[in-house]
């Protein structure tokens, strides 16, 4: 692996985050210790991961509460490292999304072989399915240049699609009406924005019409729009 491999450890105790850190220095990756619920979710909110150990008994946000957000926002492969022992409590937690259960006390070169192992895992997913993009019930493929919501193909126009492709190609980014125009129709912007605005909503009609129950694209005032997470 040539690139940087960032890991999340979200885990309370001092003694085991420090050393679960030193597990994945071991294997060659950059660890980033959050000691709360409430200080991974901001580490969650500004930076993308390839892995988040995640412990359950958390202070601040529950891991279970940390586990939703996840799955709701973002693509990223969870293993959960918890003293919760109990067989339901791990079914539910992998049925929630998580990628494996690792329960405490654990052995380190366990631990290391499933980092490995689930790295491996899901950059074998990426590959295969580094052409579609997934946000909610909407699935973009874009080698297929097709849109899908709850399983139905989306009739969107060229400029519908690249303003959508655009979106959920970096999920997180606000963008302004000048960064639309510009990426989308390869010119420079004039303030013009009626005509942003015009594809805009037609865009958002269509994904109201397929999806009623969910929103997907967030409008900031005063900044641009972004995906609604």
């Amino acid at each position: 692996m040539n690139q940087t491999i960032n890991v999340l450890v979200i885990e309370d105790d001092n003694d085991i985050n420090r050393l679960l850190c030193n597990v994945i220095k071991k294997n060659g990756y950059h660890p980033k210790p959050a000691y709360s619920g409430t200080e991974a979710a901001i580490y969650l909110e500004n930076q993308q991961w390839d892995l988040v150990l995640l412990d359950l008994m958390l202070p601040g946000l529950p891991g279970e509460e940390i586990l939703t957000k996840l799955n709701q926002e973002v693509h990223v492969p969870v293993i959960i490292i918890s003293a919760k022992q109990e067989t339901q409590t791990k079914v539910d937690t992998l049925r929630a999304g998580a990628d494996d259960y690792i329960t405490k006390p654990f052995d380190v070169d366990e631990v290391s072989a499933r980092i490995d192992s689930c790295l491996r895992r899901f950059q074998r997913m990426e590959v295969q399915g580094s052409n579609q993009y997934h946000h909610k019930n909407l699935v973009l493929d874009a080698e297929l240049k097709s849109v899908t919501v709850k399983g139905k193909e989306l009739k969107l126009t060229a400029r519908e699609y690249e303003i959508l492709s655009l979106l959920i190609s970096s999920p997180k980014k606000v963008y302004t009406k000048a960064n639309l125009f510009e990426s989308v129709w390869n010119e420079n912007f004039h303030g013009d924005d009626n005509t942003i605005n015009v594809h805009m909503s037609n865009l958002r009609s269509k994904l109201l019409t397929a999806d009623p129950e969910e929103e997907y694209i967030e409008t900031i005032w005063g900044m641009g729009y972004k995906l609604k997470t």
